[in-house]
């Protein structure tokens, strides 16, 4: 019964990424404006690092490659996220205007449901961008590109359950949107950043509330000596927090009430 319900539950994701893809092309240009613009964006990031590093040395004990390698992963675990779950840093405010109640009457379990619905245009071109960065750094093979992918997974969950478990505090507070887009703004910045500019005092924060060290510092580290061996703790840590988000998500449903609107998804 239970691999039923995972089959079942993978048709539904499948349809739903389909129906989400066949809405983005529907505007096509402005879908290639979007994915561009982005690659542009992380491009230019790329090129501050160029220079600070060229003039300055390595930063934080990263080189210009490892900085590379950090930026490709988190924009495509980034991505990956948002396309996924395109939902996830609209789920507060759906929450607050009782948008919640459509997701309510239908058969899926709710949380999926909502978070699948939706994809971000201009995250493709974040997912895009990583496999270019990683195509470009030096000694890439098809070990590289499948290892880099590994870890791409359990990142883009990381970032998915850290941002629905902030929306999801709606539940409780109201408005928590101040709170939600702050802790999104956290853990992208320490991400993009090297672990050696953080003092060690501070460091336990991103191995917890702000889980960066998950989707950048580890997965340098397996990266750097090509051990797979240290790939099931990404995944295992990636679990944990999508099973704490999941119940936390749960815990606020039970409060939630009806906002009496009548939509419809088509």
């Amino acid at each position: 019964m239970r691999r039923n319900g995972f089959r079942a539950y993978g048709r539904f994701l499948r349809a739903a990424f389909a129906v989400n893809v066949k809405s983005v092309l529907e505007y096509r240009v402005n879908f290639f404006i979007q994915f561009f613009g982005m690659m542009l964006n992380n491009a230019a990031f790329a090129a501050f690092w160029a220079v600070l590093i060229a003039r300055a040395g390595a930063v934080g004990g990263y080189g210009f490659d490892d900085v590379m390698f950090v930026w490709g992963l988190v924009s495509t675990s980034f991505g990956l996220a948002h396309i996924v779950a395109g939902n996830v840093r609209m789920l507060g405010r759906i929450v607050m205007e009782g948008g919640l109640d459509v997701y309510l009457l239908q058969p899926k379990d709710v949380m999926v449901n909502l978070l699948a619905s939706r994809t971000v245009v201009s995250a493709w071109g974040d997912f895009a961008y990583g496999f270019i960065v990683l195509a470009l750094l030096p000694g890439t093979n098809a070990a590289s590109v499948a290892l880099f992918c590994a870890m791409a997974v359990p990142g883009a969950v990381v970032f998915a359950a850290t941002f629905a478990a902030a929306e999801s505090l709606a539940f409780f507070m109201g408005n928590s949107q101040a709170i939600a887009s702050a802790l999104s703004e956290f853990m992208l910045s320490f991400s993009l950043y090297p672990e050696g500019v953080f003092g060690r005092s501070y460091r336990w924060v991103l191995y917890s509330l702000v889980p960066s060290a998950f989707v950048a510092f580890v997965p340098l580290r397996i990266f750097r000596s090509m051990d797979w061996k240290l790939l099931p703790l990404l995944w295992l840590v990636a679990a944990a927090y999508a099973f704490l988000s999941y119940w936390l998500f749960c815990l606020g449903l039970r409060s939630y009430e009806s906002g009496n609107r009548m939509d419809t998804r088509l």
